[in-house]
């Protein structure tokens, strides 16, 4: 007698397809149930994804949450200066919300057990099995349980007639949302190793990106992105007309060392255009109309948010409050910045808000408003502890 029903996070990737097969033969399920949810991919991998899922499970669901996604996970990364490590986060964000959608369907279906096809050494296993573990199901996990390598899923695929783009020479693993896109694995995993350019799909090499710079002009209204070069956008539409703009600049890759959860580093490669050109713009506003004493403390926020958001605790009761916090400080984050992008650059140009704390009247070394004789008593206690101290060591 068989075990049921068990429901599959489903990319239609090498990892996750081979899982459908392995959940029969080696778990004993009778049914499996492959959900597909979209958050901003390619289209063409939404479809096949869509397709194999049909052609191989028993049922299959595409859920398409792409607007959900942008409004409620990286919009809120924007007002945080989302980035871990240096680079605009984009898988950690998804993977909260892909898994709600996977328990929703589990639910639906009766299914008390869901299944993902992350590897015991990598992130994605703690951001699905925190939301999984919290609605109360059984997880299954055949990379890591079974202790799997690409090369033998690549044989294994082979051998059960199962469609996979991924081949021994390029054995690479890329996960794709519309605010970023990751790729590792294979001759990748040596930080010595040179990546050829064809790994990139969003950029251009800045070497051969247009000689001749553009600029775009980036509305804000209380934190969130409304408009690119004075028209009015959806946040969607807006990045992916973004990561077009900026792409074709070469702006935003990042070939790094990264500091995984389990304390791992890993080389990872990342394209985020957008992103990258969204959030100097948004730090840049944010100098001209916050105080000194809040974008400091703010800094602060911002990391904590960043790392709860990249392990994935997002029903952590600090990322609430964290994120209470930063949205009292994106009221007066409103605005309009000039950002030119250039062979890989992003370097602001001007910036305006009504909400500015910025004073050209006050500030300007040809008005008169503020007598300078004033900051002579200033500078007489201005380290005034200091300057006794160094008298003490003589």
């Amino acid at each position: 007698m068989g075990k049921g029903k068990v429901v599959l996070a489903f990319s239609g990737g090498l990892d996750t397809s081979i899982c459908v097969p392995l959940l029969k033969e080696h778990y004993g399920y009778d049914e499996v149930i492959t959900v597909a949810v979209d958050v901003g991919q390619p289209e063409s991998d939404i479809e096949k994804a869509t397709e194999k899922g049909k052609l191989i499970a028993d049922r299959h669901y595409t859920i398409d949450v792409k607007e959900r996604f942008v409004n409620e996970y990286i919009l809120p990364s924007i007002k945080a200066n989302g980035s871990y490590e240096g680079y605009p986060m984009g898988t950690a964000l998804a993977r909260p919300l892909i898994a709600e959608e996977i328990v929703k369907i589990a639910i639906k279906e009766g299914a008390t057990t869901v299944a993902h096809g992350c590897t015991g050494k990598g992130n994605d296993q703690l951001r699905f099995d925190f939301i999984f573990r919290s609605a109360g199901m059984d997880i299954i996990a055949p990379m890591r349980e079974m202790n799997l390598t690409r090369e033998w899923e690549i044989g294994y695929a082979q051998e059960h007639k199962i469609p996979v783009s991924v081949v021994r020479e390029k054995p690479y693993s890329i996960d794709e949302n519309c605010w970023s896109r990751s790729i590792e694995g294979g001759v990748l995993e040596n930080p010595a190793f040179h990546p050829p350019d064809d790994i990139y799909a969003w950029t251009v090499s800045p070497k051969d990106a247009p000689d001749t710079p553009e600029e775009v002009r980036i509305d804000f209204e209380q934190g969130v992105p409304v408009a690119l070069n004075g028209e009015k956008l959806t946040p969607y539409a807006l990045i992916q007309r973004l990561n077009v703009i900026a792409g074709r600049n070469g702006v935003g890759r990042n070939d790094m060392i990264e500091d995984r959860i389990l304390g791992l580093k890993a080389r990872e490669i990342y394209e985020h255009p957008a992103a990258t050109v969204l959030l100097a713009a948004h730090r840049d506003l944010e100098h001209l109309v916050l105080t000194r004493q809040e974008l400091a403390f703010k800094h602060i926020v911002d990391d904590k948010w960043s790392e709860l958001g990249y392990m994935g605790l997002v029903h952590e009761p600090l990322f609430a409050a964290l994120s209470a916090f930063i949205a009292t400080t994106q009221q007066r984050v409103t605005g309009t910045v000039d950002a030119v992008l250039y062979k890989g650059s992003v370097t602001v140009a001007g910036r305006s808000s009504v909400s500015g704390l910025y004073s050209d009247e006050l500030v300007s070394f040809d008005s008169t408003v503020l007598d300078q004789c004033h900051a002579v008593g200033f500078s007489t206690y201005f380290g005034l502890q200091a300057r006794l101290h160094k008298n003490l060591k003589k």
